[in-house]
């Protein structure tokens, strides 16, 4: 994905009330019960072969490669307590908002004799829940990583750097060369 769609998953990872499976095994187990039983659809999805997935089932295999392990990991929290996740979301997009905390380089277009130079901020803010929504439609829409960008720069504009209107008038921001990025809810 990117950065941004990342800090979201993480984000949700943070809501989960119970930890992932920790053995291999169970974490394989898990991902064939979501897949209905299919042992090839979760082959697929790790990618390796169907024989593999029937023998961390049956206990003969253990312990994976540690390129397999992180996939693994990342599978299972894709679908790891999807109604806490949603339940979660849901609350962020209709009453709490989403908080970022970043370290990136914003540069501005204001009006003439002022300092537009594009410089490293570091910016904790909480948003209001009209961004998180958008934030949740365009990542669950599939957008790229620009578009989620655009949407957490316009809602730091709105938000943090012209006070909800209250000063800075036609001040557009860009949000560019992101050190990094954590979003919370």
């Amino acid at each position: 994905m990117g950065i941004i769609g990342d800090s979201l998953d993480k984000a949700a990872a943070n809501v989960f009330t119970r930890p992932i499976p920790k053995s291999a095994g169970a974490q394989v187990r898990f991902l064939v019960k979501r897949e209905k039983g299919s042992t090839r659809a979760v082959a697929q999805r790790l990618g390796i072969s169907q024989r593999t997935v029937e023998r961390y089932l049956t206990g003969q295999i253990k312990k994976p490669r540690p390129d397999l392990a992180a996939r693994l990991v990342a599978e299972v929290r894709k679908d790891w307590q999807p109604r806490v996740r949603e339940r979660a979301k849901k609350h962020a997009a209709t009453s709490t908002g989403i908080v970022i905390e970043t370290r990136a380089r914003f540069g501005f277009t204001a009006a003439p004799g002022t300092t537009d130079d594009a410089r490293i901020r570091l910016v904790t803010q909480a948003l209001p829940p009209e961004y998180a929504s958008r934030l949740f439609q365009a990542q669950a829409a599939g957008a790229g990583e620009q578009s989620l960008r655009q949407i957490a720069a316009e809602g730091l504009q709105e938000i943090y750097f012209r006070d909800r209107g209250r000063r800075a008038e036609g001040l557009s921001v860009e949000f560019t060369d992101i050190d990094y990025i954590e979003l919370n809810y």
